[in-house]
């Protein structure tokens, strides 16, 4: 895909993963709306994409709630005249045992990791496909590959956005519109600050620069799916297949340091 003059809806485009995308697309010519939950956030990224010359608007959106959703699809109609690109990125986690997560924390990331992204596909589709050649990118996450300890309501979203993604693709598959599923392992953003756990139980973060390179160069060669990681994520992913038991072993003999390292982490 030419990404020069496409109209590209970020959601959770104001940190992070969204905000570094909407950089990198914007260098490539890309008309932008980015969106999240806080309106002084999505100020300043608006103001830091314009300054770089970032064709951008912002609105500040729950997607997670119908009125949310109404006032983004709203928005794309009214600042882009339409969509080319509809990026799924905003997330919510909250780790820990799965008895002492809360109810509300538990449906939070249900609405905001998998609701959300199914609606506002289901909403964008009739703009996507009336331009031809539209796209869908789904956010997941490498724990939709390798579903880690304490992590049981996310890895179940995500891994939920993964199989939604790879269904909508093929049904999809020829109308216009192509789906493309990416897999980040763990990242530098603001979603992580809460995550204590580090190298010793096998934690690593890249730069969300660098997921954004991956993700455009996805998006350019209109990929079926965006695994980060590199070759040790991807012998783990190996063995999760062919040997589960190995990686049960593995998580056994870290467990106590593991569930220390990530009960801190929230980002709801």
């Amino acid at each position: 895909m030419n990404i020069d003059g496409k109209r590209v809806l970020i959601t959770g485009g104001s940190s992070g993963i969204g905000l570094a995308t909407a950089h990198a697309l914007a260098l490539r010519g890309a008309r932008l709306l980015v969106t999240g939950r806080r309106s002084g956030l999505v100020d300043a990224a608006v103001d830091a994409l314009r300054a770089t010359g970032a064709d951008v608007y912002g609105v500040a959106a729950d997607v997670a709630t119908e009125d949310g959703r109404a006032m983004t699809m709203a928005a794309a109609t009214r600042y882009l005249g339409g969509l080319d690109i509809l990026m799924n990125n905003a997330g919510a986690v909250r780790a820990g045992r799965l008895e002492e997560i809360q109810e509300d924390e538990i449906r939070t990331m249900i609405e905001v990791d998998l609701v959300a992204p199914i609606m506002l596909a289901r909403a964008a589709l009739p703009m996507l496909k009336a331009e031809g050649g539209g796209m869908i990118v789904n956010v997941s996450s490498s724990i939709a590959l390798v579903a880690l300890p304490f992590y049981a309501t996310y890895a179940a979203v995500k891994a939920g956005l993964a199989s939604f993604g790879e269904s909508l693709r093929r049904e999809l598959n020829g109308d216009g519109v192509h789906v493309l599923t990416v897999y980040p392992s763990g990242t530098d953003t603001p979603m992580m600050a809460t995550n204590t756990a580090g190298a010793d139980v096998g934690f690593s973060l890249e730069s969300a620069a660098a997921v954004a390179a991956a993700i455009l160069d996805g998006i350019e060669r209109e990929a079926i799916a965006v695994v980060r990681g590199g070759p040790d994520r991807q012998a783990m992913i190996d063995l999760n297949r062919d040997d589960p038991r190995a990686v049960d072993a593995r998580f056994l003999s870290i467990k106590a340091a593991f569930e220390q390292g990530v009960r801190p982490h929230k980002a709801l």
